[in-house]
């Protein structure tokens, strides 16, 4: 294989020429693949892709390759949540155990849905790790979080709950709405838009999807966390991500972790989606504005949502800058820019991005298959290129 070039291709609005430069800079190393979507009041404006899907066997990324959005399945999740809410069934101020009698166990009984929402219910991590076969069975994950103590004592403070936030929030969703996370995704907002976003996507299925590899920076700062890692303490963080050790550190190996059939297949809603940039834009720009026929959320309902609930410095890990949350939505702040300080959305691990910004009326996702630290400048510099045509 000697051709190595990007190879970009899509389509660009006139007037959003530097928003496509901006993504070409992405394509910072010979195997990067990544695609870009854009949707100004309903209408792509950018829509763009390339480099590869699999730099091992050459196979490119073509403009229907999906890819893991790991963390971005939280901003799906909120979305639901607040559908739930608007519908009258579920309700933020409620204590969850309401809906979920077992999640009374432990004392949590007077935990409320907004709290396990907003990062804020002491379940960041399990207390005992767990195994990829448990975070792989639905059954067993949520009665392991109805079951645990919380690890601080319930609204006094956040800490992000990297994975147990989807069964959480997935759990309160089938129990109110009778129904499974994963349908619930597919009827309430693939199917309406057309768009191609996934939970739990079958080892035989025919989706084109990106093997997503692990970059120079993370790399490194995986090996140093490892080498600084002490057996006598428990590294809460570490713990929230890896459930430790049902996946690595960097959450993917080659056909490991987020890249093996196993589990891409399995309901995991604080990681697991799958999406094309494509369908994650309209998903977003419908949160905000009619986008082919479907709106998703209301004023009301989205003022709702997005009422900042946690934000500062977290307890157990983390470092500066600090994110902002709304009903599960990630803020705009200084760890993660949007258009304006309207905007609201999730990213994911690696650099993935997908957010809605309401006063310029844009849904917007960038996916990558190259997992950077959490540092990664590639996203920011697209939506500052995007901020400068909007804005």
């Amino acid at each position: 294989m000697t051709d190595r070039s990007p190879a970009l291709d899509g389509f660009v609005a006139p007037g959003f020429e530097r928003v496509a430069e901006a993504f070409a800079e992405a394509f910072e190393t010979p195997e990067t693949g990544a695609a870009l979507c854009v949707l100004q009041h309903g209408w792509v404006v950018v829509d763009l892709w390339g480099g590869y899907a699999d730099a091992r066997t050459g196979r490119r990324w073509e403009r229907d390759t999906a890819s893991a959005v790991f963390s971005c399945t939280k901003g799906l999740m909120s979305i639901l949540a607040a559908r739930a809410v608007a519908d009258g069934v579920l309700d933020y101020g409620r204590p969850v155990a309401e809906y979920w009698p077992e999640f009374a166990q432990a004392g949590k009984g007077g935990v409320l849905v907004s709290e396990v929402l907003a990062h804020r219910s002491g379940l960041s991590a399990p207390r005992e790790p767990a195994s990829r076969a448990q975070a792989l069975d639905w059954d067993a994950m949520t009665a392991l979080l109805a079951a645990q103590a919380p690890l601080w004592e319930p609204g006094t403070g956040h800490a992000y709950h990297a994975l147990t936030h989807g069964w959480l929030v997935g759990e309160l969703l089938r129990r109110v709405r009778g129904t499974g996370p994963a349908e619930l995704v597919a009827t309430e907002l693939a199917e309406p838009l057309g768009a191609s976003v996934h939970l739990g996507v079958p080892a035989d299925s025919a989706l084109d999807i990106a093997q997503m590899v692990v970059g120079e920076e993370l790399a490194r700062l995986t090996h140093e966390q490892r080498q600084a890692a002490r057996p006598d303490r428990v590294d809460w963080g570490e713990r929230a991500l890896t459930l430790g050790g049902a996946f690595p550190l960097e959450l993917v190996a080659p056909d490991e972790g987020f890249n093996a059939p196993a589990v891409r297949a399995a309901v995991i809603p604080g990681a697991g989606g799958i999406a094309t940039a494509r369908g994650l834009a309209t998903v977003w720009s419908a949160t905000v504005v009619e986008t082919d026929g479907v709106r998703l959320l209301d004023a009301a309902t989205l003022a709702a949502a997005v009422r900042p609930q946690s934000e500062g410095p977290m307890l157990l890990a983390g470092e500066p800058p600090w994110a902002r949350w709304g009903m599960g939505f990630q803020l705009d702040s200084e760890a993660r820019r949007y258009l304006g300080p309207t905007g609201f959305g999730h990213d994911g691990a690696g650099g993935q991005v997908g957010f809605a910004d309401p006063t310029h009326g844009i849904g917007f996702a960038f996916l990558t298959d190259v997992m950077e630290a959490s540092r990664d400048a590639r996203a920011t510099r697209i939506i500052d290129a995007l901020r400068s045509v909007v804005g």
